[in-house]
Protein backbone atom coordinates (compact mmCIF):
# COMPACT_ATOMS: atom_id res chain seq x y z
CA UNK A 1 0.00 0.00 0.00
CA UNK A 2 1.06 3.73 -0.88
CA UNK A 3 1.82 6.02 2.24
CA UNK A 4 -0.46 9.12 2.49
CA UNK A 5 0.28 11.81 4.92
CA UNK A 6 -3.36 13.58 5.96
CA UNK A 7 -2.36 17.45 8.21
CA UNK A 8 -5.04 19.03 9.63
CA UNK A 9 -3.58 22.57 10.51
CA UNK A 10 -6.09 25.16 13.39
CA UNK A 11 -6.83 28.49 12.04
CA UNK A 12 -4.30 30.65 13.27
CA UNK A 13 -1.35 29.01 10.97
CA UNK A 14 -3.40 29.30 8.30
CA UNK A 15 -4.42 33.02 9.27
CA UNK A 16 -0.68 34.17 9.25
CA UNK A 17 0.97 34.84 6.12
CA UNK A 18 4.48 33.86 7.47
CA UNK A 19 2.91 31.20 9.20
CA UNK A 20 1.26 29.47 6.32
CA UNK A 21 4.03 29.90 4.10
CA UNK A 22 6.29 27.80 6.37
CA UNK A 23 3.55 25.77 6.69
CA UNK A 24 3.04 24.99 2.79
CA UNK A 25 6.77 24.94 2.29
CA UNK A 26 7.00 22.17 4.82
CA UNK A 27 4.10 20.56 4.20
CA UNK A 28 5.36 20.33 0.35
CA UNK A 29 8.39 18.59 1.27
CA UNK A 30 6.46 15.28 2.73
CA UNK A 31 6.89 12.63 1.04
CA UNK A 32 4.52 10.60 -0.82
CA UNK A 33 0.87 11.09 -1.11
CA UNK A 34 -0.55 13.79 1.08
CA UNK A 35 -3.55 16.00 2.56
CA UNK A 36 -4.17 19.34 4.04
CA UNK A 37 -7.02 19.83 5.93
CA UNK A 38 -7.99 23.46 7.54
CA UNK A 39 -9.67 25.79 9.81
CA UNK A 40 -10.25 29.34 9.55
CA UNK A 41 -12.42 30.23 12.69
CA UNK A 42 -10.57 33.12 13.11
CA UNK A 43 -10.91 35.04 9.92
CA UNK A 44 -14.51 33.72 10.35
CA UNK A 45 -14.93 35.59 13.06
CA UNK A 46 -13.39 38.58 12.02
CA UNK A 47 -15.33 39.17 8.82
CA UNK A 48 -18.47 38.52 10.53
CA UNK A 49 -17.89 40.70 13.02
CA UNK A 50 -17.34 43.24 10.07
CA UNK A 51 -20.75 42.63 8.77
CA UNK A 52 -22.09 43.15 11.80
CA UNK A 53 -22.75 39.16 12.88
CA UNK A 54 -22.03 38.24 16.24
CA UNK A 55 -20.28 34.50 16.81
CA UNK A 56 -21.78 32.20 19.29
CA UNK A 57 -19.63 29.77 20.35
CA UNK A 58 -20.47 26.42 22.78
CA UNK A 59 -17.60 23.93 23.78
CA UNK A 60 -15.32 25.75 21.28
CA UNK A 61 -18.54 24.81 18.50
CA UNK A 62 -19.76 27.50 16.34
CA UNK A 63 -23.38 28.13 16.40
CA UNK A 64 -23.98 28.51 12.51
CA UNK A 65 -27.53 30.43 11.87
CA UNK A 66 -28.37 31.36 8.26
CA UNK A 67 -26.17 34.49 8.06
CA UNK A 68 -22.88 32.76 9.62
CA UNK A 69 -23.22 29.71 7.42
CA UNK A 70 -23.13 32.44 4.14
CA UNK A 71 -19.99 33.69 6.29
CA UNK A 72 -18.23 30.24 6.97
CA UNK A 73 -18.83 29.22 3.40
CA UNK A 74 -17.26 32.23 2.02
CA UNK A 75 -14.31 32.10 4.46
CA UNK A 76 -13.81 28.12 4.44
CA UNK A 77 -14.62 27.76 0.92
CA UNK A 78 -13.50 30.40 -0.89
CA UNK A 79 -10.91 33.08 0.94
CA UNK A 80 -8.84 30.29 3.04
CA UNK A 81 -8.88 27.52 0.96
CA UNK A 82 -8.06 29.17 -2.65
CA UNK A 83 -5.42 30.96 -0.46
CA UNK A 84 -3.59 27.76 0.54
CA UNK A 85 -4.33 26.73 -3.07
CA UNK A 86 -2.94 28.97 -4.79
CA UNK A 87 0.32 28.88 -2.38
CA UNK A 88 0.53 25.29 -2.86
CA UNK A 89 0.49 25.64 -6.74
CA UNK A 90 3.34 28.47 -6.69
CA UNK A 91 5.60 26.23 -5.20
CA UNK A 92 4.77 23.31 -7.24
CA UNK A 93 2.64 21.30 -5.57
CA UNK A 94 -0.53 20.39 -7.83
CA UNK A 95 -3.29 21.16 -5.21
CA UNK A 96 -7.46 21.34 -5.55
CA UNK A 97 -9.40 22.87 -2.76
CA UNK A 98 -12.64 20.80 -2.13
CA UNK A 99 -15.62 20.99 0.04
CA UNK A 100 -17.47 17.98 1.00
CA UNK A 101 -20.03 19.02 -1.87
CA UNK A 102 -17.58 18.76 -4.43
CA UNK A 103 -17.58 15.54 -5.80
CA UNK A 104 -20.02 14.33 -3.14
CA UNK A 105 -17.07 13.09 -1.33
CA UNK A 106 -18.33 14.17 2.22
CA UNK A 107 -22.43 13.90 3.02
CA UNK A 108 -23.46 14.80 6.47
CA UNK A 109 -26.76 15.79 8.49
CA UNK A 110 -27.78 18.49 10.02
CA UNK A 111 -26.82 18.25 14.23
CA UNK A 112 -30.19 16.97 16.19
CA UNK A 113 -31.60 20.00 18.64
CA UNK A 114 -30.52 18.38 21.70
CA UNK A 115 -29.47 20.97 24.40
CA UNK A 116 -28.07 23.37 22.14
CA UNK A 117 -29.18 24.06 18.79
CA UNK A 118 -26.24 24.17 16.71
CA UNK A 119 -27.70 25.37 13.60
CA UNK A 120 -26.06 24.41 10.21
CA UNK A 121 -23.50 22.24 11.72
CA UNK A 122 -22.93 18.74 9.97
CA UNK A 123 -22.91 15.23 11.25
CA UNK A 124 -20.58 12.88 9.07
CA UNK A 125 -22.25 10.54 7.80
CA UNK A 126 -20.56 9.12 4.49
CA UNK A 127 -17.69 9.31 2.65
CA UNK A 128 -16.60 9.04 -0.86
CA UNK A 129 -13.00 7.86 -0.10
CA UNK A 130 -12.90 6.12 -4.23
CA UNK A 131 -12.93 9.68 -5.69
CA UNK A 132 -10.45 11.12 -3.06
CA UNK A 133 -7.76 8.06 -3.50
CA UNK A 134 -8.09 8.18 -7.57
CA UNK A 135 -7.61 12.27 -7.16
CA UNK A 136 -5.01 11.10 -4.95
CA UNK A 137 -2.98 8.58 -6.98
CA UNK A 138 -3.11 10.85 -9.57
CA UNK A 139 -0.88 13.31 -8.23
CA UNK A 140 -3.35 15.40 -7.02
CA UNK A 141 -2.89 17.29 -3.47
CA UNK A 142 -6.91 17.56 -2.26
CA UNK A 143 -7.02 21.08 0.20
CA UNK A 144 -9.58 20.03 2.37
CA UNK A 145 -12.47 22.54 3.89
CA UNK A 146 -14.26 22.49 6.97
CA UNK A 147 -17.60 21.98 4.80
CA UNK A 148 -19.99 19.34 4.20
CA UNK A 149 -23.40 18.85 2.45
CA UNK A 150 -26.57 16.92 3.37
CA UNK A 151 -27.21 16.07 -0.75
CA UNK A 152 -30.46 17.80 -0.28
CA UNK A 153 -28.94 21.96 -1.45
CA UNK A 154 -27.56 22.18 2.17
CA UNK A 155 -23.94 23.08 2.81
CA UNK A 156 -23.44 22.26 6.35
CA UNK A 157 -20.31 23.53 8.51
CA UNK A 158 -18.51 20.79 9.96
CA UNK A 159 -15.66 20.72 12.28
CA UNK A 160 -12.41 20.27 10.88
CA UNK A 161 -10.64 17.83 13.41
CA UNK A 162 -14.05 15.86 11.95
CA UNK A 163 -13.17 16.06 8.65
CA UNK A 164 -9.89 14.68 8.68
CA UNK A 165 -10.64 12.10 11.16
CA UNK A 166 -13.20 10.65 8.97
CA UNK A 167 -11.19 11.03 5.87
CA UNK A 168 -8.37 9.77 7.37
CA UNK A 169 -10.48 6.43 8.23
CA UNK A 170 -12.30 6.15 4.42
CA UNK A 171 -8.86 6.66 2.85
CA UNK A 172 -7.15 3.61 5.29
CA UNK A 173 -9.16 1.41 2.80
CA UNK A 174 -6.54 2.36 0.02
CA UNK A 175 -3.27 3.89 1.58
CA UNK A 176 -1.69 3.41 4.93
CA UNK A 177 -2.34 6.35 6.54
CA UNK A 178 -0.80 8.72 9.03
CA UNK A 179 -2.73 11.36 10.51
CA UNK A 180 -1.28 14.55 11.90
CA UNK A 181 -3.39 17.16 14.25
CA UNK A 182 -0.92 20.24 14.15
CA UNK A 183 -2.10 22.92 16.65
CA UNK A 184 -0.09 25.70 18.79
CA UNK A 185 1.72 22.73 21.69
CA UNK A 186 4.27 20.74 20.48
CA UNK A 187 2.15 17.49 22.02
CA UNK A 188 -0.45 16.44 24.59
CA UNK A 189 1.31 17.83 27.40
CA UNK A 190 1.64 16.76 31.32
CA UNK A 191 1.43 19.94 32.85
CA UNK A 192 -0.28 22.59 30.07
CA UNK A 193 1.83 25.18 31.72
CA UNK A 194 5.24 23.23 30.77
CA UNK A 195 5.20 23.14 27.18
CA UNK A 196 8.23 20.77 27.01
CA UNK A 197 6.04 18.63 29.11
CA UNK A 198 5.03 16.61 25.68
CA UNK A 199 3.50 12.81 26.74
CA UNK A 200 5.49 10.83 23.83
CA UNK A 201 3.32 8.13 23.77
CA UNK A 202 -0.57 7.49 24.51
CA UNK A 203 -2.35 4.19 24.25
CA UNK A 204 -5.96 3.80 25.20
CA UNK A 205 -4.66 3.14 29.10
CA UNK A 206 -3.07 5.80 29.43
CA UNK A 207 -5.85 7.71 28.10
CA UNK A 208 -7.73 6.68 30.60
CA UNK A 209 -5.27 6.94 33.76
CA UNK A 210 -4.72 10.91 32.80
CA UNK A 211 -8.50 11.81 31.85
CA UNK A 212 -9.46 10.21 35.32
CA UNK A 213 -6.38 12.67 37.34
CA UNK A 214 -7.58 15.58 35.23
CA UNK A 215 -3.95 15.78 33.20
CA UNK A 216 -6.11 15.58 30.28
CA UNK A 217 -9.09 17.76 29.78
CA UNK A 218 -11.15 19.90 27.73
CA UNK A 219 -10.83 20.03 24.22
CA UNK A 220 -8.43 17.59 23.88
CA UNK A 221 -10.73 15.13 25.10
CA UNK A 222 -13.04 14.90 21.82
CA UNK A 223 -9.40 15.46 19.88
CA UNK A 224 -8.12 12.14 21.61
CA UNK A 225 -11.19 10.10 21.21
CA UNK A 226 -11.75 10.83 17.89
CA UNK A 227 -7.81 9.95 17.16
CA UNK A 228 -8.51 6.29 18.89
CA UNK A 229 -11.68 6.18 16.96
CA UNK A 230 -8.99 6.29 13.68
CA UNK A 231 -6.64 4.03 14.97
CA UNK A 232 -9.79 1.42 15.39
CA UNK A 233 -10.90 2.24 11.88
CA UNK A 234 -7.47 1.17 10.46
CA UNK A 235 -5.63 4.52 10.20
CA UNK A 236 -1.91 3.34 10.83
CA UNK A 237 -0.73 6.49 13.20
CA UNK A 238 -1.61 9.48 14.59
CA UNK A 239 0.70 12.24 15.71
CA UNK A 240 -0.08 15.67 17.41
CA UNK A 241 2.63 18.36 17.54
CA UNK A 242 2.89 21.56 16.37
CA UNK A 243 2.80 22.84 12.71
CA UNK A 244 6.52 23.90 12.25
CA UNK A 245 7.60 20.38 14.07
CA UNK A 246 6.28 18.00 11.39
CA UNK A 247 9.57 16.66 10.11
CA UNK A 248 10.74 16.32 13.40
CA UNK A 249 10.43 13.08 15.80
CA UNK A 250 8.53 15.16 18.58
CA UNK A 251 5.01 15.62 19.50
CA UNK A 252 2.51 12.73 20.64
CA UNK A 253 2.09 9.57 18.91
CA UNK A 254 -1.05 7.54 19.28
CA UNK A 255 -1.14 3.88 19.51
CA UNK A 256 -2.78 0.98 20.90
Amino acid sequence: MDKLTIIKVGGKIVEEPEALKQLLSDFSKIKGHKVLVHGGGRSATAIASKLGIESQLVNGRRVTDEEMLKVVTMVYGGLVNKQIVAGLQSIGVNALGLTGADLNYMRSEKRPVSDVDYGFVGDVKEVNAGILAELISKGVVPVLAPLTHDKAGNLLNTNADTIAGEAAKALANYFEVTLMFCFEKKGVLLDELDDESVIPTLTPALFEEYVSKKIISGGMIPKLENSFDALMAGVKQIIITRADLIHTKGGTTISN
